[in-house]
């Protein structure tokens, strides 16, 4: 047996002490374990890539046009205005609590661009930063409700979302809607703006870049504590498929107009959450009172401030939300956040993996579920078929997704890995 400490024998390691368990150095013996993990339950996002694999392949069959790079490229305009929604409700998923007013949020926060950043001439980034703060405060307030009231989140954010459009129709007005300017570099932004090849190209290299990085750190530190390493083999091999994966998919979308900047900053703000939920102190804190709050509380963590945390990230990613969706249509109404916003932000979180149980899910689950959304909204409008099929085809992907988390968390119990 091989080992990657090359200052300690296996034996030595403190995580090897026990006969009983079985480790695993090679590439061979991580792949048998992967394969285990999976038979007792933890899937990962295996059942998400799987469908999205499926759905494309039968819309491609259906519609050429479907796999298109023009297509392609609007779709990804199309799911960064709900993918921040959805990041925010991961935080509040991964607690084992719902947020049901993000839709409202994200209306409200395009109402208030429309009347200060075009009625009252307020600076296009004064009337940005008011939104957002607005949205921090109505996810503190949900918080409070919850912490201190005991007001399960439910009902708060029910009763938020029927207040919070009241206030959008209010600051309207009689005219219902505010168009934006069309050549301000908001709306262009959120409607034609692509990187240039050669950046995209260096953009996709970043998860890549990331992972091996942390990767790298996490062997460092192992090794320091006398713990035993993930073999550098597997470690580049992940990093080469995800940076291949990356690479092919901006090649061929420089094949049409290119990587629109608005789903960059998406992919960024995933990769920046991602390694805040899995690699600081904050992001443990969350899956542990997700996993169990008393357990949590009795281990020192502040769960109120947790509560809150994540609320108020929840309520301020759906008001980014709003207003990339009012640069997207270069206009706020009152029908913007209203429709299935709630229902698609919902459901790319549960479609991507996050449970709905709690404790289980990553930033990555609200990217895959929200591409799986936009490409079954995509091949039904290719198919011309009507919005009331895509309610249902939506609504069933989202049971599949909730049997299978309850079916592999059985699994996991059964197993003793829950």
């Amino acid at each position: 047996m091989t080992t990657h400490n090359k200052s300690l024998s296996p034996a030595a390691m403190l995580d090897r002490a026990d006969e009983r368990v079985s480790h695993h150095d090679d590439l061979r013996g991580l792949v048998r374990a992967y394969l285990t993990r999976i038979r007792t339950g933890d899937l990962g996002m295996i059942p998400v890539v799987l469908g999205l694999i499926i759905i494309s392949a039968v819309f491609a069959l259906l519609n050429p046009v479907y796999l298109a790079p023009g297509n392609l490229v609007n779709m990804l305009f199309d799911c960064a205005t709900v993918g921040f929604i959805s990041l925010g409700i991961v935080c509040v998923l991964l607690l084992g609590e719902i947020d049901l007013s993000v839709g409202s949020m994200s209306g409200l926060a395009s109402a208030i661009i429309g009347v200060l950043w075009v009625n009252q001439g307020w600076p296009v980034t004064a009337a940005i930063a008011a939104a957002l703060a607005l949205g921090a405060l109505v996810g503190l307030l949900y918080a409070w409700l919850y912490t201190r009231l005991g007001m399960p989140s439910f009902v708060a954010t029910l009763a938020g979302l029927l207040a919070l459009l009241g206030l959008q129709l209010y600051i309207l007005g009689p005219s219902g809607s505010i168009n934006l300017p069309y050549s301000a570099p908001l709306v262009r932004f959120g409607q034609i703006m692509v990187m240039p090849g050669w950046l995209a190209h260096v953009f996709a290299l970043l998860p890549g870049i990331a992972l091996l990085v942390m990767g790298l750190r996490t062997r460092t530190r192992r090794a320091g504590a006398n713990l035993s390493c993930e073999p550098r083999r597997s470690l580049w091999l992940r990093v080469m498929v995800i940076s291949l994966v990356f690479e092919a998919g901006v090649f061929y979308l420089n094949l049409g107009r290119g990587v629109p900047w608005v789903f960059g900053l998406f992919v960024a703000v995933v990769v920046v959450l991602n390694y805040a939920l899995k690699r600081t102190k904050w992001g443990r804190s969350v899956f542990a009172v997700g996993g169990n709050r008393e357990a949590a509380r009795r281990a020192g963590i502040n769960v109120p401030r947790i509560y809150i945390s994540a609320f108020m990230l929840c309520s301020t990613l759906a008001t980014l939300g709003g207003i990339l969706a009012a640069s997207r249509l270069a206009s706020a109404s009152q029908q913007a956040g209203t429709g299935d916003v709630n229902l698609n932000a919902i459901a790319a979180a549960v479609i991507g993996g996050t449970s709905l149980f709690g404790g289980r899910g990553s930033a990555w689950s609200a990217l895959l579920g929200i591409i799986v959304i936009q490409c079954i909204s995509s091949g039904l409008t290719l198919l011309n078929l009507p919005s009331s099929l895509r309610y249902m085809i939506t609504g069933g992907v989202l049971a599949v997704a909730v049997i299978v988390d309850s079916m592999a968390r059985r699994s996991r119990v059964s197993h003793g890995r829950a």
